[in-house]
C-alpha cells in the first residue's frame, strides 16, 4: 500500500482528495493536516465523509509516507518546502501554482515536472515532485494542444466558465450564495493567471517558434462545479482531418474522450474525465471541453500523477460515475 500523507487538507481540493483516497485500492491516508483544523474529525469539516472515515485533522506532518500532497493556498508550498525538510525518498504533489512554471519550478534538490499527463507522462513516472495543473489550464490545454502539436498557427480566443468552488473556500462577496445566484459575471480578462502555464505547454510541443496567443475571457457561473471552455480559432483543415489530430493525440489518454454529439457539464462532475467536441463552419473552428475543476482540474489529476509516480494504473481509484440526473 502507498502511504499518503496531505497538507491542507480542510479546504475543497483536501477534500476532494481524502474522497478518491479513501476508495483508492493502493492508498492508505496515514495523515491528513490542518492546522485550524487540528483534532477535529475530518467528516466534521468534510461532511461528505460522515460514515467514510474516523481519522482526524493532524497538526504536525509525519514523514512515515511515501508521498506527501500539498493542498495549501497559492504561495504558501514556497515557504512550506524547505522549513518542512522532507527526505528525498517521499514525493511530493504541489496543487498549488507555486512550481508550475520555469525556472520557479525547482525547490532545494527537487525539480517539479509540471503534472499534465496527456503531455508529459513519461517525466512524470520517473518524477519526484509533480506540480498539479491549474482546473482552467487543464481544460484549456486539453481543447488546444492537439492542433498546437500539428503546426497550427492561428490564435485562439477562448472563453470559459466555472463554479463557485473555484475560488477556493475563503469568503469573497462573488462566492456568496446572494452573489452567485442568478448570476454570472466576467473576470480577470485577458490576464487569467493560467495563462503562463497554458504558453509554458503550448512552446514545449508547438513544433515552431511561432506559437499562437491565447486570448483568455474566464465567467464566474451561477454553479458549485464543473469548467466549460470553448476555445475559438481559424483553420483551413477539414473537419475529418481535425477529427483524426485529436483522436491521434489522445489514443492513449486515459481520461480525455472526443464526443460526436453535445457535451455538457453534467457528464463530468464527480470524475476525472475530459469531454471534447469538436465543431466546424467555414474556416472557423471551436473547440469545446468540459471538466470537473475539482478533480481533472484538481485532485484526480494530482491521483493521476501519483499513480504514474508509483508504477500503478492510471485509473486506480478513479473509475468514478457522473452525476448525471
Amino acid at each position: 500500500m502507498i502511504k499518503a500523507g496531505i497538507i491542507g487538507g480542510a479546504g475543497y481540493t483536501g477534500g476532494e482528495l481524502i474522497r478518491i483516497l479513501l476508495n483508492h485500492p493502493d492508498v492508505l491516508i496515514s495523515f491528513v493536516q490542518s492546522k485550524s483544523n487540528a483534532g477535529n474529525k475530518i467528516s466534521s469539516i468534510h461532511t461528505d465523509l460522515e460514515g467514510d472515515t474516523e481519522l482526524v485533522f493532524s497538526k504536525e506532518m509525519d514523514e512515515n509516507v511515501d508521498v506527501i500532497f500539498f493542498c495549501t493556498g497559492h504561495g504558501e508550498s514556497t515557504a512550506l518546502l524547505p522549513a518542512l525538510n522532507i527526505p528525498t525518498s517521499i514525493k511530493i504533489i504541489d496543487l498549488s501554482n507555486d512550481f508550475r512554471l520555469h525556472p520557479n519550478n525547482v525547490s532545494g534538490n527537487r525539480h517539479f515536472v509540471y503534472g499534465l499527463p496527456e503531455i508529459n507522462k513519461a517525466a512524470i513516472t520517473s518524477a519526484d515532485a509533480v506540480a498539479n495543473p491549474g482546473c482552467f489550464a487543464s481544460a484549456i490545454q486539453l481543447a488546444i494542444l492537439p492542433l498546437i502539436a500539428s503546426g497550427h498557427t492561428s490564435d485562439f480566443y477562448v472563453t470559459g466558465i466555472t463554479g463557485s468552488t473555484g475560488a477556493g473556500q475563503s469568503l469573497s462577496q462573488t462566492s456568496h450564495f446572494s452573489w452567485r445566484t442568478n448570476n454570472i459575471q466576467a473576470y480577470k480578462t485577458l490576464t487569467h493567471q493560467h495563462l503562463g502555464e497554458i504558453t509554458q505547454s503550448c512552446q514545449q510541443i508547438c513544433p515552431s517558434e511561432s506559437v499562437p496567443e491565447v486570448h483568455f475571457v474566464p465567467w464566474r457561473g451561477d454553479f458549485s462545479r464543473g469548467i466549460f471552455v470553448s476555445a475559438q480559432t481559424k483553420s483551413t483543415l477539414t473537419f475529418d482531418e481535425i477529427n483524426n489530430i485529436y483522436t491521434d493525440f489522445y489514443a492513449n489518454a486515459a481520461f480525455v474522450h472526443l464526443s460526436d454529439q453535445a457535451i455538457h457539464l453534467k457528464q463530468v462532475i464527480n470524475t476525472n474525465k475530459c469531454l471534447i467536441q469538436i465543431e466546424k463552419t467555414g474556416d472557423q473552428l471551436v473547440i469545446h471541453s468540459v471538466i470537473d475543476n475539482l478533480v481533472k482540474g484538481a485532485s484526480g489529476q494530482a491521483v493521476q500523477n501519483m499513480n504514474l509516480m508509483f508504477g500503478i494504473d492510471e485509473k486506480a481509484g478513479l473509475h468514478l460515475k457522473a452525476s448525471a440526473f
